[in-house]
C-alpha cells in the first residue's frame, strides 16, 4: 500500500477540518472547533488509483500558521499539499494563491492543489475575477463542498493519481 502524508493549509475557518473530517468520517460536523496545532486522519482512497492500493495521511494544520507553516519539521516531510479558499471570502483566494507559490518555491518537485470549498454557497463576484489568476497558475483547482460532500473524495482521488504519475 502507498501511504503518503498531505497536508491541508489555508486560512482559519475555509473548511480544512470539515475537509478531512468529510473524508476520514464521511460526515460534516455543525459545530466548529478550531484545530490548534495539526489533527491527523487517514484516508483510504476507493477505487485504488492505478490499481494501488492508496493511502493518505491528512494533517489538517491549524490556519493560523500561515506562511510559518513552512518552517515546521511535520510540514517539510508532506509529499503534497491541498491549499483550501473559502469561495465566499476572496482573501482567502489569495492568501491559497499566496501559500501555493511559498509551497512550490519551499517544497519543489511535491504535488499541490488548489482547493475552493463551499461551493453550496453563493461565490463571493470577487473570486469570479480571480479565476483566470488561478487557472494562470496551472496548478490542479478542486471545486469542493465539505457540506454536501461533492467533489472531495473525487479530488483526492485525482491527487492521489497525480501523485503516482508524480514519483514515477
Amino acid at each position: 500500500m502507498m501511504v503518503r502524508k498531505i497536508l491541508m493549509l489555508g486560512e482559519i475557518g475555509v473548511g480544512k477540518t470539515s475537509l478531512s473530517r468529510r473524508l476520514a468520517f464521511g460526515t460534516f460536523g455543525e459545530s466548529y472547533k478550531a484545530t490548534l496545532g495539526a489533527d491527523i486522519y487517514t484516508y483510504d482512497v476507493e477505487p485504488a488509483p492505478n490499481g494501488a492500493q492508496f493511502r493518505f495521511l491528512i494533517w489538517d494544520t491549524d490556519g493560523s500558521h500561515g506562511e510559518s507553516i513552512f518552517r515546521q519539521y511535520y510540514a517539510r516531510q508532506a509529499q503534497a499539499a491541498m491549499i483550501i479558499a473559502d469561495v465566499t471570502r476572496p482573501s482567502t483566494v489569495e492568501t491559497m494563491l499566496q501559500l501555493g507559490r511559498l509551497y512550490a518555491d519551499i517544497m519543489p518537485g511535491r504535488f499541490f492543489a488548489h482547493v475552493l470549498n463551499k461551493v453550496d454557497l453563493a461565490e463571493a463576484p470577487a473570486v469570479a475575477e480571480t479565476l483566470d489568476r488561478i487557472a494562470a497558475t496551472k496548478v490542479p483547482l478542486y471545486r469542493t463542498s465539505a457540506l454536501s460532500g461533492q467533489n472531495v473524495a473525487g479530488a483526492f482521488h485525482q491527487a492521489a493519481v497525480e501523485i503516482i504519475e508524480l514519483e514515477r
